[in-house]
């Protein structure tokens, strides 16, 4: 069955001078998460940004697909701590370019070999880098811990 998530904004006021809000609206996990231009394209001063909403969802799905591929190959992981680099960048206009998955895992049981061709499959599969393929350039460097 088809689950369907929402989130809201609001904003007030010009692109440069203007700010925001974003709200997780059907989980209320989070509200009122500030958003301005300049956290998007200079520094962050404490606010968020879409790019970094993209991160956290990438990072999520990433390590959620991932955990599920190990359990299949009958090698489920102790701990997986991911992190995603969102990169929004000016090219001909402002543009998510790539998402960059880093991964640190233990895993009793495998060798690193494995885990990193795992690691690459989970990233062409979970559902986040397929709504960005073709689109974003998709990276993952996997690292197994002793």
């Amino acid at each position: 069955m088809a689950q369907i998530r929402r989130a809201d904004a609001t904003w007030n006021g010009s692109l440069a001078e203007g700010n925001g809000v974003v709200s997780a609206s059907t989980s209320g996990a989070f509200t009122s998460l500030p958003v301005t231009w300049r956290a998007r394209t200079e520094a962050s001063e404490g606010r968020t940004s879409p790019e970094e909403l993209v991160a956290a969802a990438h990072a999520a799905c990433f390590s959620m697909a991932l955990s599920g591929s190990l359990g299949r190959n009958g090698t489920p992981p102790e701990q997986l701590d991911v992190s995603a680099t969102v990169t929004f960048d000016k090219v001909d206009k402002w543009t998510v370019v790539s998402s960059a998955l880093a991964v640190r895992g233990r895993v009793p049981g495998l060798d690193a070999d494995r885990f990193r061709e795992l690691a690459e499959s989970a990233k062409d599969d979970c559902p986040i880098s397929r709504a960005l393929k073709g689109n974003v350039a998709l990276s993952v460097e996997a690292t197994l811990e002793g």
